[in-house]
């Protein structure tokens, strides 16, 4: 019956002029088709599209039926007609309007999801590239089907383990092997018309590749992680495709140097390209991944001029770094790790010249890996990231150590952050007080640094026990100070500036221990008082820590943190009294020595 309906519509159409076929006969034969595809009449239907005098009925109206045959071939996995399916899809794409066809493959590929976005693709890609290869605005045509795919493709889960690259669940590395043989043709269309009279249409099929070569370094290859590099390199399929994606960029005529040395610049090599507001966007971290994979991974790193300095390299290497630190992604950031230490680890200590912190990620860069250190819920990486700053104070001269270490502790708002801080101090004034004389850790410049180190942030009021790491520290700086430097000497200006520390450092945290301490033994009272009466009523108890409430406390794990902020409060305590016995001793011998007793 449907195909005796689809014979009768094309008998009414084989008189009509190729104009005058209306959108009904579109609708009509199309139903008939669907109908014939379903029904499995798939010889007769073959014999129809390859019969002469239907070439222009198939050529109008064909491109409808691509869709009911490729969802036979999506469905029907095991069915014995799958050779007559694609000999029709063949004989569509070989026959149909390329332009309808174009905008046909297209929408078909838009519509599944899941692992069927994968299928799909590698479905229609050979097809899809035969009708681009037929149609003259190549440009426009090719731009329009690598962003569709690529759109497609961003949505599958990128894997991360080499188990899951291997098993390739939703075939996302299947579907990059193939888009790079899809893309190949219109790369090497770009080459061989270099010296041709198309060199405008040239040029905009090259700003396509670029366009699509940007997205791919951000998806997937900004997330992707990669197989440990070995001999079985070429088993990683997302490094082969980062690596094609590279080659590609240097095939079209933007190799990475000239790319990520123009980068950030007023004028950029690419500037001439209209970017969409996205494509914008996407940018900064396109150009991050495309440092990540050639100075990390080492991909294409050849390329690379010689006589490119390291301070050179780390210098646009920051900005990149920066990229990758603001991002929330535990596998991104630590490419942020990755690619901070290759450029740090190639520079000699103490050479960074403070003037680079005028740049601005080079500020920017320690606060995103202070907030690495303290966010971020994976230990290695808070590790890492620890690891990073340090190294990266240790590259710093003199003078960047102390604008860094002045930055870091007005903006941290973190006790242990700035503990790690002030240790570095005492370091940088032990070397300027043993080895080699540095003013930056010594006299004048030093007192303007402790003043943000010897004082507490609301006086007696400070929260001592949310400081706790920070108050340590600082004590054990001023107890190192007073034991290394004599009041005779005076060459950190410690002695001079005494007075003001005691008032703004040393008598608050008095107030505050005494403060503190007589409401948690009070609190310890309390709980020991109504523990039994806790536990009959089999209640729980709640206690604040740093202002946040911990609710659903067991009275005796109550009373343990109790006693444990009471023994930091006795341990700060211990040390205070320490210093101040040293600062008496110290000023007494002064006296002493100054009026001559013995």
């Amino acid at each position: 019956m449907a195909v005796e309906e689809l014979k009768s519509i094309i008998q009414r159409c084989q008189i009509l002029e190729e104009q005058d076929f209306k959108e009904e006969d579109f609708g009509l034969f199309q139903l008939a088709g669907q109908r014939c595809i379903e029904e499995g009449h798939i010889d007769q239907l073959l014999e129809i599209i390859q019969n002469e005098k239907n070439k222009v009925i198939i050529k109008n109206m064909g491109w409808n039926l691509v869709g009911p045959v490729v969802r036979c071939l999506l469905s029907n996995k095991e069915d014995d007609k799958r050779k007559d399916y694609f000999l029709m899809l063949d004989l569509l794409v070989k026959l149909c309007n390329p332009k309808e066809l174009l905008l046909g493959l297209l929408e078909l590929i838009e519509e599944p999801s899941g692992k069927q976005i994968s299928q799909i693709i590698l479905l229609l890609l050979q097809p899809l590239r035969t009708v681009i290869q037929k149609l003259h605005n190549k440009a426009y045509s090719v731009g329009l089907a690598l962003s569709t795919l690529w759109s497609r493709v961003s949505l599958l889960p990128v894997p991360y383990s080499k188990e899951q690259i291997e098993t390739d669940d939703y075939g996302l590395c299947q579907c990059c092997k193939a888009l790079i043989e899809f893309t190949k043709p219109f790369v090497e269309e770009v080459i061989d018309n270099k010296e041709t009279s198309l060199e405008n249409e040239n040029e905009k099929l090259k700003d396509e590749l670029l366009k699509f070569c940007f997205k791919c370094l951000k998806c997937p290859l900004l997330t992707a992680q990669f197989l440990e590099q070995s001999e079985e390199d070429g088993n990683d399929p997302l490094r082969c495709f980062a690596s094609e994606i590279i080659g590609f960029l240097s095939a079209i005529g933007h190799p990475f140097p000239k790319m990520i040395f123009n980068h950030g610049r007023k004028k950029r090599t690419w500037d001439y390209l209209e970017f969409e507001e996205e494509e914008e966007k996407q940018l900064s971290d396109s150009m991050a991944s495309l440092a990540y994979l050639v100075f990390v991974q080492g991909i294409s790193i050849d390329q690379l001029p010689m006589v490119v300095s390291p301070l050179y390299l780390l210098q646009f290497n920051m900005g990149h770094v920066e990229v990758f630190l603001q991002r929330t992604e535990e596998s991104v950031f630590s490419k942020g790790l990755d690619l901070l230490e290759n450029g740090l680890s190639r520079i000699e200590d103490n050479s960074l010249l403070y003037q680079y912190l005028e740049i601005k990620s080079f500020l920017t860069v320690p606060q995103g890996l202070v907030k690495v250190m303290t966010l971020c819920p994976i230990e290695t990486l808070r590790k890492k990231g620890l690891a990073m700053l340090q190294l990266y104070i240790n590259k710093l001269d003199a003078q960047g150590k102390y604008t860094l270490f002045r930055c870091l502790l007005n903006t941290s708002n973190h006790s242990g952050v700035e503990a790690f801080i002030i240790q570095n101090i005492k370091n940088q004034i032990d070397m300027s007080l043993k080895t080699t004389y540095n003013k930056w850790f010594t006299g004048p410049q030093l007192i303007s640094l402790l003043d943000l180190v010897l004082f507490l942030p609301e006086g007696a009021e400070t929260d001592l026990l949310q400081n706790s790491d920070r108050i340590m520290a600082s004590l054990n700086l001023l107890r190192y100070l007073v034991i290394k430097d004599n009041e005779n000497d005076n060459q950190t200006g410690l002695w001079t500036e005494l007075r003001k520390i005691e008032n703004n450092f040393l008598k608050p945290l008095h107030t505050g221990l005494n403060m503190s301490k007589a409401h948690y033994e009070a609190e310890i009272k309390n709980s020991q008082e109504n523990i039994q009466e806790v536990q009959k009523a089999k209640d729980l108890c709640s206690i604040t820590v740093g202002g946040k409430e911990i609710p659903n406390m067991p009275p005796e794990m109550h009373l343990k943190v109790l006693h444990s902020a009471l023994f930091t409060f006795d341990l700060i305590e211990s040390v205070l009294a320490r210093v101040e016995e040293l600062i008496e001793i110290k000023t007494k011998s002064t006296s002493e020595e100054n009026t001559g007793i013995k």
